[in-house]
Parts: structure tokens; sequence; C-alpha cells
């Protein structure tokens, strides 16, 4: 595996300056996050002054464009990339976990609620396993990504199910958007506060467990694509 940080495009594709393109083989991993930030006295920036960038480590090649790990204490962007296409590519990851949170319901809009419900998570994350909540996060969210998915189309007529692949884009925003539901699904009507049913639903889609809400939906997704090929 090589790396290389001075390449301005690829294929054709005008990559930004923070840029670093891996090659596994002939095969080139783009990340576009920088990963090599520091604070002005050279340490290094952790996530809620707590958890740290540095091993964090994307094993799924195909997300590792659309996972962002630029290092930031407080995740909050105000929406700088919202004009953007594709901009939510480059908002960090657990930013973006935060603001699918708040919605629907009672919690819209409330990014500081959102925000806190997470911090605590992360912490009950980081007593359950002993790791880094960043990298069981990152690991949830790969567990969680669909491979398959079905599609409608219709020729004369008639409708048929087709299997499709699924966008490296999708497959991230269908992971997150279904860790969140499992979380706000075990907190209603329960005891439980979200932040441990968010940890708990992060622990189990990490460890590919069928208790997870979103793994089981991941693997109903593609059971049905499985039976439309």
């Amino acid at each position: 595996m090589t790396v290389s940080a001075a390449m301005t495009s690829i294929f054709g594709e005008q990559l930004p300056k923070t840029s670093r393109v891996e090659y596994i083989g002939d095969v080139p991993i783009i990340e576009e996050c920088p990963r090599d930030l520091k604070t002005l006295d050279g340490k290094p920036i952790l996530l809620f002054g707590k958890w740290s960038y540095e091993d964090v480590a994307v094993r799924d090649p195909g997300l590792r464009r659309y996972i962002c790990l630029k290092p930031v204490i407080l995740p909050h962007t105000e929406g700088r990339y919202q004009k953007y296409r594709f901009g939510k590519a480059r908002i960090p990851i657990v930013e973006r976990l935060t603001n699918l949170l708040m919605r629907p319901g009672r919690n819209t809009g409330k990014k500081h609620k959102a925000y806190n419900i997470v911090k605590r998570a992360f912490e009950i994350i980081y007593y359950k396993t002993g790791k880094n909540p960043i990298q069981v996060l990152v690991d949830a969210i790969i567990n969680t990504a669909p491979r398959e998915e079905v599609t409608r189309i219709i020729m004369g007529g008639i409708a048929y199910a087709v299997s499709v692949d699924v966008s490296p884009q999708r497959r991230l925003d269908l992971s997150l958007r279904w860790i969140t539901e499992g979380a706000r699904q075990c907190s209603f009507n329960n005891p439980k506060p979200i932040e441990e049913c968010l940890a708990d639903e992060i622990i189990a889609a990490a460890a590919n467990d069928p208790k997870s809400y979103a793994v089981r939906k991941r693997e109903e997704l593609e059971r049905i694509a499985a039976a439309s090929r």
C-alpha cells in the first residue's frame, strides 16, 4: 500500500488540496478529509477533548472517501457545505450522526441536545468496550451499510423488482439512518435513556450482532435484493 499526498487530480477529477490517495495494488482510494491537523502547540486534536482520530481505520475501501475523519473538537460545521453537491462527504462523521438524531419529532432543530446525547453515548461506549468510540462507530457503519438494494423498473406496463448495487454515499446514508432509528425506537416509551440506547445500538452494530436494528435492516434489504437478481 502506498500513500500520495501531492496529487491534484486522478482520472481527470480535480481533488482538494488536502486529499490523500492510498493505493491498494493498482486501485486508488481517495480520502479528502485531512487527518494530520494539530493544535497550535503541536498536540493532536481530540473529539470532545477526549477521543483521538489518529488510529481510526476505515477498513472498507468503498466508504473511505465518504467517512470524514477530519479532527475536530466540536463537530459543528454550521451548514457550510449544504449548498455543495456531495458536500456532506466533507462533514465530520460524528456531526452527521448528531444531525440525524435531531429528526423527527421533539428533537427537531435541537442541536445542542443531540450533541450531548452523542457525547454521553461515546462515554458509555468507552466504559463498556474499552475501545475508541470513533473506531467503534466506524466499524458499526461498515457492518450496517448495505451493498445491494431493490429498485422498480416498468416494462410494457408491468413493474419488476430488480436488485442494484448501492452507491457508497447512499450506503453511508442508510447506515446512519438505521442506527439513529434503532436508538429512537429503543428509547420510545422506555425508561432507558436515549444515549444508552444509542451506545448499545452502535456496540451491537460494530459486533455485527443481529440484536442491532441496523444490522437486521441491512440483512432484510440484502435478502430481498438477492431474491430479485
